[in-house]
Formats: C-alpha cells, sequence, structure tokens
C-alpha cells in the first residue's frame, strides 16, 4: 500500500468496511494498537460519551484547551459533509489520506491475525488515535460511537470522562432502560478518573464505576467548561469559547424560505429541536432508520411541523418513504404527508410547500440523510 492515499482512496478504504456492520469489543482494537507501539499512550485524554451533545461538547472543550495553550486532538463521529470532520489538530481538519495511510500495515495484519476484520469504526478510531501521536498533542478529546464498554474509544484510559446525557437510543446494544444504558457508558471510567455530568442523577452511578472525583454541570456550556478545567488543573478564569456550529446541528442552509437541517435521531434529540424552533411551524422532510423509535419520533416532530414530506436515506435500515407516511398517518397531527423516494426530490418538494404555505422547513430524522444531501449543502441550492 502507498505510503500515502488521495482523499478519495481514503474515502473507499473506509467505505469498503461500512459492510463489516457494527462489532463491539475491544480485542482487534487492543491488537491494533500493539501493532503501532501503543500511540494513546503519548498524550492525555478527555473521553465524552452520551445519547446526545457529545460533538458540541467536544468541540466546546477544544477550544477552551486551546485558547488556555494547549495543542489538541479531537476525534468526533459521525461525520455528515465529509470524513475529515472527524479528525482535528489544534482546531483544523486533517486531510484523511495522511490519517488513514499510516495505519492500513496494522489493519491488514489484524484482519489476518482476529476471527473478524477491522471495522470501519475501529479503522478511523486507530487512524485518529495514531494521527494524535504523529502530531504530538497534549491532549486528545475523544468522542464514543456506541456506548462505551465496548466501544472501540474505550482504549484510552483517561483521566477524564464527560457524560452529556442518556436517553434511549441504540436499545439493541445497549439496554432498554436509561440505568442500563448509563452503565454502559460509564463503564468507560477507569479507577481513579475525574467524571464530569450532564445529569446529576448519575453521580452515584460514576462513583460506584471507580469515579474519584464527581462534577456536575447544569448547561452545555458549563459541561465542557468543567471538563477543560478538570483537566488543567486551574479555572480558566475569563476564558471563554462561543458554542461552535456544528454541520447537521441546527444548521441554517437557505433563507427564502428558512430552511435548517439538524440530525435529531431518536425521540431526546427531537425534543431538543422542538425547543429550539419552538413557535416556529415547519414543513419537516423526514428519513428515519426503522430500528428508532419512530412512532415517538414522529410524534415529536408532529410538535415542530404541520406538513410531512417523508423521504428515505440511502442507509440501508431507513424506512421507506412510504412506510414512513403510512406510520404519520396512523399517528395523525399531520395537516398533510407526501412521500418522496429520494432525498434530493423530497428537498425541493419541501421548499415548494413551505413557500407556498409561509412556513419554515426542517430536514430532520437521521444524519444519513444530511450526508445524502451533503452535495447540496456545499453548493447551498435555493
Amino acid at each position: 500500500m502507498s505510503a500515502t492515499l488521495s482523499p478519495a482512496e481514503a474515502r473507499e478504504l473506509v467505505d469498503a468496511r461500512e459492510r463489516f456492520g457494527v462489532r463491539l469489543g475491544l480485542e482487534r482494537m487492543w491488537k491494533l494498537l500493539d501493532a503501532l507501539d501503543h500511540p494513546e499512550r503519548r498524550y492525555g485524554a478527555i473521553h465524552i460519551v452520551g445519547t446526545n451533545g457529545k460533538s458540541t461538547a467536544a468541540r466546546t472543550i477544544e477550544g477552551l484547551l486551546q485558547a488556555s495553550g494547549l495543542r489538541t486532538g479531537t476525534y468526533l463521529s459521525p461525520h455528515v459533509v465529509s470524513l475529515a470532520e472527524r479528525f482535528r489538530v489544534g482546531g483544523a481538519e486533517l486531510e484523511v489520506g495522511p490519517v488513514i495511510a499510516p495505519v492500513l500495515g496494522a489493519v491488514g495484519a489484524v484482519d489476518t491475525d482476529a476471527e473478524e476484520p477491522v471495522t470501519q469504526f475501529e479503522l478511523l478510531t486507530i487512524a485518529a488515535l495514531n494521527a494524535f501521536a504523529e502530531a504530538s498533542v497534549d491532549v486528545a478529546i475523544v468522542e464514543a460511537g456506541l456506548g462505551g464498554r465496548y466501544d472501540a474509544t474505550n482504549v484510552l484510559g483517561a483521566d477524564i470522562v464527560v457524560l452529556t446525557n442518556v436517553a434511549l437510543d441504540h436499545e439493541e446494544h445497549l439496554g432498554t432502560t436509561r440505568s442500563e444504558i448509563a452503565s454502559e457508558k460509564l463503564a468507560v471510567i477507569t479507577p481513579g478518573a475525574t467524571v464530569v455530568l450532564g445529569e446529576s442523577e448519575w453521580e452515584t452511578a460514576a462513583a460506584a464505576h471507580g469515579a474519584a472525583r464527581v462534577l456536575c454541570a447544569d448547561s452545555p456550556a458549563e459541561l465542557a467548561r468543567v471538563a477543560a478545567e478538570a483537566h488543567l488543573g486551574e479555572s480558566l478564569g475569563a476564558v471563554n469559547v462561543p458554542v461552535p456550529s456544528l454541520p447537521g446541528r441546527c444548521e441554517r442552509i437557505a433563507e427564502d424560505p428558512e430552511e435548517i437541517w439538524d440530525g435529531a435521531h431518536n425521540p431526546h434529540a427531537v425534543a431538543w429541536l422542538n425547543r429550539q424552533r419552538a413557535g416556529i411551524d415547519h414543513v419537516l422532510v423526514l428519513s428515519i432508520l426503522a430500528d428508532k423509535d419512530v412512532d415517538e419520533m414522529l410524534a415529536g416532530f408532529a410538535k415542530i411541523g404541520s406538513v410531512l414530506v417523508a423521504t428515505t436515506s440511502t442507509n440501508p435500515r431507513a424506512l421507506p418513504a412510504c412506510q414512513l407516511m403510512d406510520r404519520a398517518e396512523s399517528l395523525g397531527g399531520f395537516s398533510r404527508i407526501e412521500a418522496v423516494d429520494d432525498p434530493i426530490a423530497g428537498r425541493l418538494r419541501g421548499r415548494e410547500l413551505a413557500r407556498a404555505g409561509g412556513y419554515a422547513m426542517l430536514i430532520s430524522g437521521s444524519l444519513y440523510l444530511l450526508h445524502d444531501l451533503a452535495a447540496v449543502r456545499l453548493r447551498r441550492v435555493p
């Protein structure tokens, strides 16, 4: 394999591993780390787990620590526009090819040696951890992918663990109650770690998992500040950074009509979005994965918009547009429902309806839908 990769070659290699799906467990990650001489041991780490808000927390912590003079590495997931969103050093995205290429030898060896091949998320995670070591970062801010206990990121032994919040999502992997899910996420705690909670109800659970110190915060901004100060061991004083604007997080794409994109993909995220857009009626363009709580999400979306255009992302788990329309019709709450299979055509139909009725427009329900529309975002098609 060439020592360098073009962005297209890197994307092709990463995309090829999507077929391996989700395979939780740490055996392959430890083999990869052994092969690469444990890059994760060359810097401090802040590990971020939770149902929603992880990327925003990570980026805010990144900004605070940079303002304090530290060189940061930040690993986010998922990406919305491009793979480069996942890998950041010093507050800037990295070129994907040079991030992926150095770990391919180790990945190939583990593919041969392990019972199952390295998954897509494991490839991305090991690439990030290695890139941070090569960039000589002071601290890595690492967002978990799924859960915590068996997530590929649970090899850090981080001194600081942040739990943003806990809601029902990925129940097939994490448990069917909030307590069960919290336990899976808090399982990343190593004995003696400091844990920063966005919800104080998990204080006892965090201590039971080995936390030496548990700190609580009342808002996302405070959560990030408390975590950054815990890492620094001192107050940030007057240091402050704005809440970062992330792709697909209440992102304004166009005006006339106003068009918002948000990757809300569980009821908890839909409820947050409802608070952000309170008092505004929307035309909704939605795609929802079949393994989500579809009915509860639709009930939440019905509070945000009265007109629904059901569509289908390219993810194989996505509900077909006609089935999503049928589910919405059976629940009620919408004044008009249409189904448009193609997401780009669905967006255009949503804009027609919004313009004709004087509505705003919201595209949501799945980050995969936003990814399918990435080219539209880049062109800012009116």
